[in-house]
């Protein structure tokens, strides 16, 4: 039984007829009771659950040290014209041991043709960042600038040159204005990813408007204007461009000053299927800046820890996808959405939701079909197919031996 006083848990057994009737308990009003019931069917973890024969997919062994790689992974596995991108980077003479471009390859191609949940140990290794420490110290958005690095090199002087740029990099315009006086600084800068607050603010278009928002200096905090000496100045920054694909970091966790430690923030914020941007760029676009949510990437717990999970639209059609390390399932649009809104803060009687949105990614709606274009057989060059290949009768051959031996 819930009520407004105990939302969360509810009572884990039945409550006596005397007390649900007892108006003291919050239970009656106006002569009656409302019960309403909520059932919920989550995907059995193990052997027990086939997660390929169920939805067509499969999920990422959970090493125990890697957070937020899993959810990561599989973001960038149904970016198709990426994966088809990844597959095209030659890779031959590479380490195997160190190549990341190399280990993420295998990553793609286990998680395409594979029945069987995907290890990724080897990509962890190639990256460097094999301890739970290592994952810890850099946030998502770091390891994903990093990854995302790493096949932009490698991708210099090959077929698939530019493709990281193409379909991530955004355009925004700082500046500083004097009030007083005719003097303007700019600066064009290139970004992957937007940093937007949750604190104070109700939804994504919120954060959007605070994002673009001016900063008056003035006071001991004036510009020096060089010529024109110490002025009263705006400062801000305005959108020229925003990527085909938007990643989004929801800034959940914030440093608190009081108690020298990062906090999340689990407040009530709204974030669409659809969102239209064409407002916050300087000027309107040939074509709209209308973007369709393609993941829902979640955390539950707080600031010492938690459980990383993603929720994944794979064809851009509105059937949502539940990826929890190992085990994929089917969702409602409703569980990938709002109920990752988080809780109301301010709310006195409701428990927070300690589980939260805190990254999206977006697709421009023009570009759907492009982005989540088919990846067939056929998209990876012969030799890649022919080292996988190599490399998984070598694995299963050491399996064999190791199981002789017992």
């Amino acid at each position: 039984m819930y009520h407004c006083k105990e939302d969360d848990w509810g009572f884990a057994h039945f409550i006596s007829w005397k007390n649900l009737i007892d108006p003291d308990n919050g239970f009656v009003k106006d002569d009656s009771i409302v019960i309403e019931a909520h059932v919920v069917a989550e995907a059995p973890h193990g052997v027990s659950w086939d997660s390929k024969k169920h939805t067509g997919y499969i999920g990422l062994k959970n090493q125990g040290a890697t957070c937020y790689m899993n959810s990561l992974l599989q973001t960038l596995f149904f970016t198709n014209v990426l994966r088809k991108a990844v597959y095209k980077i030659p890779t031959v003479g590479d380490d195997s041991s160190r190549s990341v471009a190399f280990a993420l390859q295998r990553v793609f191609y286990d998680l395409q043709f594979s029945d069987k949940t995907v290890a990724t140990k080897k990509l962890t290794k190639s990256f460097g960042w094999e301890t739970l420490d290592s994952f810890m110290q850099h946030d998502v958005q770091e390891f994903l600038r990093v990854l995302l690095d790493k096949l932009e090199n490698k991708m210099k002087g090959t077929v698939v040159e530019g493709t990281v740029p193409k379909l991530f990099e955004g355009k925004m315009t700082s500046f500083i204005k004097c009030k007083n006086v005719n003097c303007t600084s700019t600066r064009v800068e290139t970004f992957y990813d937007i940093q937007l607050s949750v604190k104070g603010k109700n939804n994504i278009y919120e954060s959007f408007k605070d994002y673009i928002s001016t900063e008056l200096l003035e006071g001991e905090n004036k510009y020096d204007a060089g010529e024109h000496g110490l002025q009263e100045a705006e400062k801000g920054v305005r959108f020229d461009v925003f990527p085909p694909i938007l990643h989004l970091h929801l800034m959940r966790f914030q440093y608190d000053p009081q108690s020298d430690t990062s906090v999340k923030f689990n407040d009530r914020f709204e974030f669409y299927e659809e969102v239209n941007l064409d407002q916050y760029l300087q000027e309107t676009p040939k074509i709209p800046a209308h973007y369709t949510l393609h993941a829902v990437l979640v955390h539950s717990g707080d600031n010492h820890g938690g459980h990383y999970v993603v929720f994944i639209n794979p064809k851009g059609d509105g059937k949502w996808c539940k990826f929890d390390d190992d085990v994929v399932s089917r969702c409602s649009k409703q569980e990938a959405i709002e109920y990752n809104f988080g809780g109301k803060e301010d709310a006195p009687y409701l428990a927070r939701r300690a589980t939260s949105a805190y990254m999206l990614i977006y697709i421009q709606t023009s570009q759907l079909k492009y982005v989540l274009q088919d990846v067939t057989q056929n998209d990876i060059p012969n030799d890649l197919c022919e080292r996988i290949t190599e490399e998984m009768r070598y694995e299963m051959a050491i399996a064999g031996s190791k199981f002789k031996g017992r």
